[in-house]
Protein backbone atom coordinates (compact mmCIF):
# COMPACT_ATOMS: atom_id res chain seq x y z
CA UNK A 1 0.00 0.00 0.00
CA UNK A 2 1.36 3.35 -1.20
CA UNK A 3 0.95 5.80 1.12
CA UNK A 4 1.31 9.53 0.06
CA UNK A 5 3.05 12.46 2.55
CA UNK A 6 1.00 14.60 4.27
CA UNK A 7 1.86 18.48 4.73
CA UNK A 8 2.52 19.90 7.67
CA UNK A 9 -0.31 22.81 7.07
CA UNK A 10 -3.08 19.81 7.51
CA UNK A 11 -2.07 19.47 11.16
CA UNK A 12 -3.52 22.66 13.59
CA UNK A 13 -1.18 21.95 16.41
CA UNK A 14 2.45 21.19 16.24
CA UNK A 15 5.09 20.39 18.90
CA UNK A 16 8.47 20.89 18.30
CA UNK A 17 10.84 17.68 19.84
CA UNK A 18 14.21 16.94 19.37
CA UNK A 19 15.80 13.36 19.38
CA UNK A 20 17.42 11.63 21.84
CA UNK A 21 20.86 9.02 21.96
CA UNK A 22 18.85 6.64 22.66
CA UNK A 23 16.69 6.57 20.54
CA UNK A 24 18.33 5.79 17.97
CA UNK A 25 18.55 1.85 16.85
CA UNK A 26 21.62 -0.37 15.95
CA UNK A 27 20.87 0.28 11.94
CA UNK A 28 21.80 4.26 12.82
CA UNK A 29 17.88 5.73 13.02
CA UNK A 30 15.52 6.32 15.18
CA UNK A 31 13.53 2.71 16.10
CA UNK A 32 10.15 2.40 14.65
CA UNK A 33 8.49 2.21 18.62
CA UNK A 34 9.78 5.60 19.10
CA UNK A 35 8.17 7.20 16.81
CA UNK A 36 4.87 6.38 19.03
CA UNK A 37 6.11 7.71 22.05
CA UNK A 38 7.15 11.20 19.77
CA UNK A 39 3.35 10.86 18.69
CA UNK A 40 1.83 9.85 22.50
CA UNK A 41 4.17 13.28 23.25
CA UNK A 42 2.46 15.65 21.36
CA UNK A 43 -1.26 14.42 21.90
CA UNK A 44 -1.02 14.59 25.61
CA UNK A 45 0.60 17.75 25.51
CA UNK A 46 -2.15 19.58 23.89
CA UNK A 47 -4.42 17.39 26.12
CA UNK A 48 -3.07 19.10 29.27
CA UNK A 49 -1.90 22.04 27.98
CA UNK A 50 -4.63 23.37 26.26
CA UNK A 51 -7.92 21.24 27.01
CA UNK A 52 -6.99 21.15 30.70
CA UNK A 53 -6.62 17.22 31.27
CA UNK A 54 -5.39 16.85 34.87
CA UNK A 55 -3.13 13.08 34.61
CA UNK A 56 -2.88 13.05 37.98
CA UNK A 57 -5.79 14.31 40.21
CA UNK A 58 -8.45 13.86 37.03
CA UNK A 59 -11.59 11.83 37.08
CA UNK A 60 -11.57 11.28 33.38
CA UNK A 61 -8.15 9.63 31.34
CA UNK A 62 -7.70 8.93 27.81
CA UNK A 63 -6.47 5.26 26.93
CA UNK A 64 -4.91 4.76 23.41
CA UNK A 65 -6.98 1.70 22.22
CA UNK A 66 -5.14 1.69 18.85
CA UNK A 67 -2.04 3.11 16.79
CA UNK A 68 -1.17 3.22 14.06
CA UNK A 69 2.16 4.37 11.86
CA UNK A 70 3.48 4.72 8.20
CA UNK A 71 6.79 5.35 8.10
CA UNK A 72 8.19 6.99 5.17
CA UNK A 73 11.73 8.64 5.90
CA UNK A 74 13.75 7.59 8.90
CA UNK A 75 15.78 10.46 10.91
CA UNK A 76 18.34 10.03 13.32
CA UNK A 77 19.93 11.54 16.41
CA UNK A 78 21.17 14.43 16.69
CA UNK A 79 17.67 15.69 14.82
CA UNK A 80 15.03 18.59 15.68
CA UNK A 81 11.70 17.26 14.74
CA UNK A 82 7.88 18.36 14.63
CA UNK A 83 5.02 16.63 15.80
CA UNK A 84 1.55 17.64 14.01
CA UNK A 85 -1.63 16.32 15.34
CA UNK A 86 -5.23 17.14 14.58
CA UNK A 87 -8.56 15.40 15.41
CA UNK A 88 -9.68 13.35 12.45
CA UNK A 89 -12.82 11.95 14.25
CA UNK A 90 -14.68 13.07 17.58
CA UNK A 91 -17.22 11.10 19.30
CA UNK A 92 -18.62 10.97 22.70
CA UNK A 93 -16.20 8.66 23.95
CA UNK A 94 -13.48 8.92 21.73
CA UNK A 95 -11.09 10.90 19.86
CA UNK A 96 -9.07 9.87 16.72
CA UNK A 97 -6.04 12.04 15.94
CA UNK A 98 -4.48 12.25 12.84
CA UNK A 99 -0.45 12.25 13.62
CA UNK A 100 2.69 13.11 11.59
CA UNK A 101 6.52 13.30 12.31
CA UNK A 102 8.22 16.07 10.33
CA UNK A 103 12.11 17.55 10.15
CA UNK A 104 12.37 20.95 11.75
CA UNK A 105 12.50 22.50 8.60
CA UNK A 106 10.55 20.32 6.34
CA UNK A 107 6.58 20.61 5.67
CA UNK A 108 6.24 16.61 4.21
CA UNK A 109 5.65 14.04 6.66
CA UNK A 110 8.80 11.23 8.03
CA UNK A 111 6.07 9.23 9.69
CA UNK A 112 2.16 9.56 9.88
CA UNK A 113 -0.90 7.42 11.33
CA UNK A 114 -3.20 7.98 13.87
CA UNK A 115 -4.10 7.56 17.40
CA UNK A 116 -7.27 6.33 19.41
CA UNK A 117 -8.11 7.38 23.07
CA UNK A 118 -11.05 6.35 24.51
CA UNK A 119 -11.89 8.98 27.82
CA UNK A 120 -12.73 6.52 31.19
CA UNK A 121 -13.35 6.79 34.45
CA UNK A 122 -10.36 6.76 36.30
CA UNK A 123 -11.04 4.29 39.14
CA UNK A 124 -13.75 2.11 37.03
CA UNK A 125 -12.22 2.11 33.65
CA UNK A 126 -15.44 2.48 32.45
CA UNK A 127 -16.08 4.51 29.13
CA UNK A 128 -17.36 8.43 30.13
CA UNK A 129 -18.47 11.14 27.99
CA UNK A 130 -15.35 13.11 26.95
CA UNK A 131 -15.35 16.96 29.42
CA UNK A 132 -16.69 19.58 27.86
CA UNK A 133 -13.89 21.89 28.30
CA UNK A 134 -11.47 18.98 26.58
CA UNK A 135 -14.13 18.65 23.50
CA UNK A 136 -13.95 22.52 23.52
CA UNK A 137 -10.34 22.17 22.81
CA UNK A 138 -10.58 19.01 20.41
CA UNK A 139 -13.21 20.93 18.43
CA UNK A 140 -10.60 23.54 17.73
CA UNK A 141 -7.93 21.49 16.44
CA UNK A 142 -10.49 19.88 14.03
CA UNK A 143 -9.39 18.75 10.57
CA UNK A 144 -11.06 20.64 8.09
CA UNK A 145 -13.21 18.39 5.64
CA UNK A 146 -11.24 17.03 2.49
Amino acid sequence: MRVLAELLQAYPYVVPLTTRWADNDVYGHVNNVTYFAYFDTAVNRLLIHHGGLDIARGEVVGLVVESQCHFLAPIAYPESVRVGVRIDKLGDRAVTYGVALFRETGDTALAQGHVVHVFVDRDTRKAVPIPAALRATLKQHTAPPK
